[in-house]
């Protein structure tokens, strides 16, 4: 049987409308240029010389009035002068076109972060319905690896803003911010690791133990002796340190998630809805952790049966299903408010300029055009700061319902078990799937070993030799069963959605009682 199947196709298919498509339609790029976003321009030199009472020189040749650096073009050095602080400026704006955001920073990073997703996202959609009427059997999901390519290119982008505060020697505020954020949520992940699994369900303890006895059978029937991989608390260091390095990577998208956010609720407060959609969204990553704390979440809704009811509120597949739908509604959620941060933080250029009329003293005219280009100019850095850890909270709930055998359409089954299954019953369970496993594969490898003495020997010992290469890949399979990708991928996604919301709650606080606005 093939191993990739209809998954060659779709994925063959995606790189053609990749390649083909690209050129023409950007969702990026759409974003910035069609949702309505305006920029502000920065004051021109003789606008600025008209409104202080600086006289004009003649120039003699002409000059690049927008561009923020202020050159002639006869090479001659662009003249500075001082204006005043509380000059009355009044800044145009102008809708951000495609050829604005062509040359910012990171522009073809957040291009193809955004692209790309899309593709993914498009590719896993048209899998999932697929494997809904045709269920996969031996065949390789080829959507986990779109799923996984974008959860990578995600994280690499935010370690690539989070590496340029340590190049500089101006951002030693930003650097301690990230190495004290970084151990705080290190520390914060080895105390949760601590935690049951009967309060937090993240499901790590019941993959350890399958992933222990599936690896050593496996490495017995190589005829190789182990009594595991590893112990469970260097496994649970390893993932503490990961958990502190994410954390570090979401500190400051979240701090500058929390100022859009504060900065939009002062553009809406006469918009009553948009202010409520706002706070619901800000709001739902909380809920999202939540839904992992078992006895406020699942005990309550699978297991407790209230006055009248003859029945629990939901069954267990319901519950996951539901679990699963609120992660794709808060992403969505989000996607849908973007142009409203992007504009909030926009209209930081119009506020630096109201807050400068406050103040005395002067100004050169070459350090308040960069101070309102600056903002457009690292558009596309606040862009990637607000989409990768969605991406990331997205793509891996993703890869936890499939990888983790879930269903989208468990709210519509009617369960009539409970979800009663603790870490002594789940581990015998794996015990048991891991002894059949060995002893289908010894039966069988038994079985592949039986020769005719013919003409055709060297004919069956390359058939032989494939099938036992088939039943060892089999079961390299078996060792990450369902229950180590549900332990891998349920403690990622809720870790991604806690350091989410932690990051922007504290941006928030810092926003409430740090800051003047």
């Amino acid at each position: 049987m093939a191993l990739l199947g209809a998954q060659l196709v779709i994925t063959l298919i995606m790189v053609s409308v990749i390649q083909k498509l690209s050129p023409h339609f950007s969702l990026a790029r759409w974003i910035l240029c069609s949702t309505g976003l305006t920029r502000y321009l920065h004051p021109t030199d003789d606008e600025l010389k008209k409104l202080s009472g600086v006289p004009r020189e003649k120039s003699k040749g002409k000059k690049d009035k927008r561009n923020g650096h202020h050159h002639q073009l006869n090479g001659e050095k662009a003249s500075s002068f001082h204006i005043p602080r509380s000059l009355d400026i009044q800044l145009e704006t102008t809708p951000i076109s495609p050829y604005d955001v062509v040359h910012l920073r990171f522009y073809t990073e957040y291009q193809w972060l955004v692209d790309f997703s899309l593709y993914a996202a498009i590719v896993y959609t048209v899998s999932e319905v697929y494997h809904f009427f045709f269920p996969l059997k031996e065949e390789i999901n080829l959507s986990m690896l779109w799923c996984l390519l974008v959860v990578f290119f995600a994280f690499k982008l935010l370690a690539s803003l989070t590496v340029q505060y340590f190049q500089s020697d101006e951002s030693i505020g930003e650097r301690s911010t990230c190495i004290v954020t970084g151990l705080a949520y290190l520390l914060i992940a080895m105390i949760i690791l601590i935690v049951p699994e009967h309060t937090l369900e993240v499901g790590l303890d019941n993959a350890y133990h399958s992933f222990n006895e599936s690896a050593s059978t496996f490495l017995e029937s190589q005829g190789l002796n182990s009594s595991g991989p590893a112990s469970k608390i260097v496994v649970k260091f390893f993932i503490a340190v990961s958990c502190g390095v994410v954390g570090a990577l979401f500190t400051f998208p979240g701090l500058r998630m929390a100022r859009m956010h504060w900065d939009s609720l002062k553009f809406c407060q006469d918009r009553v809805f948009l202010k409520l959609m706002l706070n619901v969204s800000f709001a739902l990553p909380f809920l999202l952790v939540i839904l992992w704390v078992k006895p406020i979440s699942r005990d309550y809704l699978t297991a407790r049966i209230f006055s009248g009811m003859n029945a629990p509120l939901l069954s267990t597949e319901a519950f996951e299903t539901i679990r699963l739908i609120a992660v794709v509604v808060t992403v969505l959620l989000r996607f849908i408010l973007m142009p409203v941060y992007l504009q909030a933080y926009l209209n930081l250029a119009h506020e630096r300029v109201e807050e400068q009329k406050k103040e005395a003293g002067r100004i050169t005219n070459v350090e308040l055009q960069k101070k309102i280009s600056s903002i457009f100019y690292y558009l596309c850095v606040v862009t990637l700061q607000y989409v990768a850890p969605i991406l990331m909270c997205l793509f891996f709930t993703l890869m936890y319902k499939t990888l983790g055998d879930f269903t989208w359409s468990g709210i519509l089954k009617q369960s009539a078990m409970l979800d009663e299954c603790s870490a002594d019953l789940e581990y015998e369970k794996s015990v048991l799937a891991a002894m059949t496993t060995e002893s289908s594969i010894i039966d069988t490898n038994d079985f592949a070993t039986v020769t005719p003495e013919s003409e055709q020997e060297l004919a069956s010992n390359i058939l032989s030799t494939a099938q036992s290469f088939h039943l060892s890949l089999q079961s390299l399979k078996s060792v990450f069963t369902k229950e180590v990708f549900r332990g891998i991928f349920g403690f990622a996604t809720w870790w991604s959605c806690f350091s989410w919301f932690a990051a922007s709650s504290l941006g928030m606080v810092y926003q409430s009682y740090f800051t003047k606005s």
